[in-house]
């Protein structure tokens, strides 16, 4: 009794054994403490219905999360709009400790607030699976990030051959060479990677590698706020959405098959509305040429007998070289030079320029062409968007030259295995200047080559069909 005589007034002796709970239908009535009895705060509690129909961020992060709550009040501080530029000093040649090189639009302080409140992106990473056409296809993408994030800083991580696209891509900043297609990279280059990107401070990282456990592990290792990838759309994407913000399931295990609108999926989530914010738009694919580019390939048809304007691009050679520039949802996409030979005597008016991506294809051109062939070796996507730049049109089969064609406005023929293929890789194809023909039986080799001799009609400054 001494002990409890010590305790207040107001708090009861504890009881050894506890009084028995009220029957189940007075439950609800004697625990009426757990309710507010403010009734006014009943209404602002969120539809669980309506929350469990919308997307969770992942299936594997938060059993419990149901996602944001509808009727949650954000205050005013960066939530209205995109995200800001903040002014940067002018630096101080003067000063003799150099200046603290902060990137543009970034400011230490708030920079952490502005990612945690308003989703603000400073720094991004696209891994971009395969090669040039791939990489290609991806610019519309980088366009929409620049546009969706002002003042954010893209650095792209690619493939060697991928890597050379973005020598075409001025919102790029830097651009490494990493296989990421690579199952069995060197320790030493995977670490030197996981390195190099975590050091970055990257807010968020894309990647269009179908990831499994061991992609998704290398992303979370980057420490990016944003972890957003494609992942397998088997078993083999077991586990990868736990260290994952968002996952994109593909309908095959080649993305690539998805043609022209590859990454739709990733670019929907790219462009989503936040609040004030509208869906933003993906913009049209677009490449940039520099003059040094441009002198070097002019000086190439030049020396090769053909003048500005009054030559056609003939690509897509059948050859085992990597600079083919092939996309890997069409295998069937190069042609045998027997072939082309037979297509160019439908030219009038303009020359044809063969693009080979090997010196060892220049015998068998001018061989079973003519020693008089205009031959053009070039194996970067840089120089091929120049050479096209510089044409009257270009007939190709499906390689990154139909695309290029379609980035500079230029008037293009694309040959293509079957009419699926080209609805696929050439959407719009009227409205890209881009006419097609497609083999009947399913295979490139078998195309109409009668009929596009017929349909054959160019100029010296447009290209054009019967």
């Amino acid at each position: 009794m001494a002990a409890t005589s010590l305790l207040p007034k107001s708090i009861s002796p504890f009881h050894t054994n506890p009084p028995p709970l009220p029957p189940t239908t007075h439950f609800t009535t004697k625990l009426s403490f757990l309710s507010s009895p403010d009734h006014s705060l009943c209404s602002k509690r969120p539809n669980l219905q309506a929350v469990h129909l919308k997307k969770k961020p992942s299936d594997w992060n938060d059993p419990f999360e149901d996602g944001e709550d509808p009727d949650l009040v954000w205050g005013t501080l960066f939530t209205d709009g995109k995200q800001d530029e903040d002014p940067r000093p002018p630096d101080n040649p003067g000063n003799p400790y150099g200046f603290l090189k902060f990137p543009k639009g970034f400011n230490v302080e708030i920079a952490s607030l502005g990612l945690k409140i308003r989703g603000d992106v400073r720094r991004c990473c696209c891994i971009i699976s395969g090669g040039v056409y791939e990489n290609l296809l991806f610019f519309p993408a980088i366009q929409l990030i620049k546009n969706r994030y002002p003042g954010v800083q893209v650095d792209v991580v690619a493939s060697p051959r991928g890597k050379q696209t973005y020598e075409m891509n001025k919102n790029v900043r830097w651009a490494d060479a990493y296989d990421p297609d690579d199952d069995w990279p060197e320790p030493r280059v995977y670490t030197d990677m996981v390195g190099i990107l975590k050091n970055r401070y990257y807010d968020m990282v894309l990647s269009t590698k179908l990831a499994g456990f061991g992609h998704a592990a290398f992303l979370f290792m980057t420490t990016a706020e944003f972890r957003a990838s494609y992942i397998y759309p088997n078993v083999n994407a077991a586990g990868a959405g736990m260290m994952l913000s968002e996952t994109f399931t593909p309908e095959t295990t080649n993305l690539s098959e998805g043609g022209f609108d590859m990454y739709n999926q990733m670019v929907d989530w790219l462009g989503r509305p936040s609040r004030s914010v509208p869906r933003e738009p993906l913009p049209p694919l677009k490449v940039s040429i520099s003059k040094k580019v441009k002198e070097v390939v002019e000086a190439k048809y030049i020396k090769a007998g053909a003048e500005k304007g009054k030559y056609v691009v003939i690509h897509g050679i059948e050859s085992d070289s990597e600079a083919s520039m092939q996309s890997r949802g069409d295998t069937d996409s190069l042609l045998p030079i027997e072939v082309w030979a037979k297509l160019i005597k439908g030219l009038r008016d303009v020359k044809p320029v063969f693009v080979i991506p090997h010196e060892k294809e220049r015998e068998n051109v001018e061989e079973i062409v003519g020693e008089d062939t205009r031959i053009v070796f070039i194996t970067t996507p840089s120089q091929l968007a120049a050479l096209i730049n510089d044409s009257a049109g270009v007939i190709a089969t499906n390689t990154a030259a139909i695309q290029l064609a379609n980035a500079r406005s230029i008037p293009s023929i694309g040959l293509f295995c079957s009419e699926e293929k080209a609805n696929i890789f050439v959407p719009d194809a009227k409205e890209k200047r881009c006419t097609i023909f497609s083999s009947k039986t399913g295979k490139l080799i078998d195309i109409d080559v009668q009929a596009v001799k017929n349909a054959l009609q160019f100029t010296s400054t447009n290209l054009s069909l019967v």
